[in-house]
């Protein structure tokens, strides 16, 4: 367990209190304690009782290891333990049967700094062609789809996409405060802006619905859509940080190029 903190537990619950945009009173409904023991325990006129900090914790959604943090803060041994991605047992074995279940579609799991975690065989067909420097190790999935020598080149609406994938990394920040996410949305936003993308027809059905991720390819064009699963009740530090990120083609020819691919 490596969580540390310097900071009063009061200043911690203030600032995710103040992330999450919500009053003193709001909270302190929610959580079932009176407005002003809340400001006592802000201002550290009060230490919360362990189960207090939880109650807190679960109101704001507050990420599992940040949820450690306040505890040491507040004097008390971190709750969430940090088990490495080889060690999680039944949930590693629930990520890769997804992973290899949705073959002959693209899938991969990362962490909360979107460094790359499992694969399945698809996908490895994706990111083969990256440059060595950029692919790590770790292999940050974010850069190497946006770095000037990843998949950048091949990525037909790279404008679109790239501005996509900004704003859900800003989003991500604002939601988790997670260490090395800020640096990594630097690094991505110092990558050179794109052209404009070029006009397109926009009749194809999946252009209302989702922003497709379009990929050159030897077989022609590709167009992807995704969807992202967490799990829903996670107790480890790294179960609740990792995402399965599940491709799925946007049109027919896309889904006859994957299954001729796989």
């Amino acid at each position: 367990m490596t969580t540390t903190t310097t900071e009063p537990v009061g200043v911690l619950v203030r600032r995710w209190r103040e992330r999450r945009r919500r009053s003193q009173l709001d909270v302190s409904l929610a959580a079932e304690l009176s407005t002003r023991h809340l400001s006592c325990i802000e201002t550290g006129r009060a230490r919360p009782s362990r189960d207090m900090v939880r109650r807190l914790c679960d109101e704001l959604d507050v990420p599992l290891r940040e949820r450690n943090t306040l505890y040491l803060a507040a004097g008390y041994a971190p709750v969430h333990r940090e088990r490495a991605y080889a060690d999680l047992g039944v949930a590693r074995a629930a990520v890769e049967a997804v992973l290899a279940g949705h073959e002959p579609n693209p899938a991969l799991a990362v962490n909360v700094r979107w460094e790359l975690l499992a694969a399945n065989r698809a996908m490895g067909l994706f990111l083969g062609d990256v440059a060595p420097d950029v692919t790590g190790p770790p292999l940050n999935v974010l850069r190497a789809t946006l770095h000037p020598d990843g998949l950048s080149g091949r990525i037909r609406n790279l404008a679109q996409w790239r501005a996509h994938v900004l704003r859900r990394v800003r989003r991500q920040l604002d939601r988790t405060s997670a260490a090395g996410l800020a640096e990594l949305l630097t690094e991505l936003e110092s990558y050179p802006s794109p052209e404009p993308d070029e006009p397109r027809d926009t009749g194809s059905p999946h252009d209302d619905l989702v922003v497709p991720l379009r990929l050159s390819s030897d077989q022609g064009d590709l167009a992807l859509l995704y969807t992202t699963t967490v799990f829903g009740s996670p107790r480890d530090v790294t179960l609740d940080e990792i995402a399965v990120e599940t491709f799925f083609p946007a049109d027919a020819h896309t889904a006859a190029v994957l299954r001729a691919m796989t």
